[in-house]
């Protein structure tokens, strides 16, 4: 099964619209993605708790690195330049932090709120090697700019 990203943002937005509490809302939209998609194996986001730190949760999946600095891996890559990472073959990426070894590829998108600060990234990792394109990076993009970037 592959994701329809419109029909999952209508219903994360129809599960969302009142919620203002940033942790319910990454549990909700991790729930909705992680089962939307057989290729999603792990799914969560990654915290903005201190500068330059990233913390785990919500996600779903196996266990996933609890700390990672700005300055290492996929997620790292995306929090300090602010841009999708589409990683084809996660073997193949500078700095990769193999939280699971049987993760192939993967999909990071930064998370900011209304007032366009970097508050999470979203990671999804596959695997399946060159899982993701570019149509995933736009459905992630708009499920969550209408969930956290509200004003």
């Amino acid at each position: 099964m592959r994701i329809d990203y419109d029909s999952t943002l209508k219903t994360i937005a129809s599960l969302t619209s009142d919620e203002t509490d940033v942790i319910s809302l990454m549990a909700t939209v991790v729930c909705e993605l992680h089962h939307a998609d057989d290729r999603f194996d792990w799914t969560g986001f990654y915290r903005v708790t201190e500068p330059g730190m990233l913390r785990i949760g919500p996600y779903q999946g196996t266990h996933g690195c609890l700390v990672i600095p700005f300055s290492r891996g996929v997620c790292g890559a995306a929090a300090s330049s602010g841009t999708v990472q589409l990683v084809d073959d996660v073997d193949a990426f500078p700095g990769h932090i193999a939280c699971a070894s049987s993760t192939r590829s993967e999909i990071v998108l930064p998370v900011c709120d209304a007032e366009r600060q970097l508050i999470a990234v979203l990671d999804i990792d596959s695997d399946q090697p060159a899982a993701f394109d570019q149509s995933d990076a736009t459905g992630l993009a708009r499920i969550l700019n209408d969930v956290f970037c509200r004003s």
